[in-house]
């Protein structure tokens, strides 16, 4: 009966819910939606009144949004997931960098948003999301990273940190070619990696949509489990990049990166170790090095 009950608790999974909902909520549920994903932690916790005030929406709106979702409204939700998501609630770890500053000068105001930006990002992963991705890179024949803007700087670091643990990656590159142009190479045997973050590049959205009617699997490294591309994806890793300039901040977005790497290569360490001492006896074989 136990066994029972935990399953019927393990069905219910707001984020995903949400996600095969999104593209058919109005504007206004929308912004009731991607609330609840931002903070989904605390929403057992919060009542209709706050998080009225706090999306700046109407309790209207919230409880249309959760009927939207196939409940009966906001207290079915909220109480659904009091069950089910209460009791995976850990204290999140948080780094001690930055706790408390009585003068806040630019340097700190700037590493506490990223400070805050890497916690909450750690905090809301779904470990399995992150196991999986490292799985799909392992199996891949060849992986692709895309992205414009500083979607194509991650990009391109991913796919060298790849390369470094004995990864067959490569980045597209917006050069003389479009993404679409560079799509062909692709077969369902291989993974695209897609970063977009606010402004939305169009080319990476129709690039992403081409290669999964291709059935080529795709892994979305985004803001939100809502932006455009993850509904052509197998799986979406949500980062927090928020900053204090109209940019991207991109200090969690490297850290799941180097997470990704790190974990790859531990699950291909013999490989790994073989590739970094191949580079490595390259490397000084070249004259790469200098002890000047």
């Amino acid at each position: 009966m136990a066994q029972k009950q935990q399953g019927a608790r393990e069905k219910f999974d707001l984020k995903k819910l949400i996600q095969a909902t999104y593209p058919t909520l109005p504007e206004n549920q929308r912004k009731v939606a991607d609330f609840l994903l931002h903070n989904i932690r605390e929403i057992p916790f919060l009542s209709v009144v706050e998080i009225e005030k706090k999306s700046r929406t109407s309790k209207a709106t919230i409880v249309r949004m959760a009927q939207s979702l196939g409940l009966s409204g906001f207290q079915e939700m909220r109480e659904k997931l009091m069950k089910g998501v209460q009791s995976a609630i850990q204290q999140p770890d948080q780094f001690s960098l930055l706790r408390s500053a009585d003068h806040e000068d630019m340097l700190s105001a700037v590493a506490r948003q990223d400070v805050k930006n890497i916690n909450e990002t750690i905090n809301h992963l779904d470990k399995d999301t992150f196991s999986d991705t490292a799985s799909m890179i392992l199996k891949a024949s060849h992986v692709y990273t895309v992205g414009l803007g500083i979607s194509s700087l991650m990009s391109k670091i991913l796919a060298y940190s790849l390369n470094q643990v004995a990864i067959r990656a490569t980045s597209f590159v917006h050069d003389y070619e479009t993404f679409i142009e560079q799509l062909p190479f692709l077969s369902p045997d291989d993974l695209l990696i897609a970063f977009s973050f606010p402004p939305y590049s169009r080319e990476t959205i129709d690039v992403v949509k081409a290669a999964s009617q291709r059935n080529v699997p795709i892994v979305a490294i985004t803001d939100r489990v809502t932006s455009p591309v993850t509904f052509y994806s197998k799986k979406v890793i949500p980062v927090r990049s928020q900053n204090m300039l109209y940019t991207n901040s991109f200090s969690a977005i490297s850290v799941v990166i180097n997470a990704l790497a790190t974990e790859v290569a531990v699950r291909n360490k013999t490989k790994a170790m073989k590739m970094s001492k191949q580079i490595d006896k390259l490397m000084d074989d070249s004259g790469h090095y200098t002890t000047e």
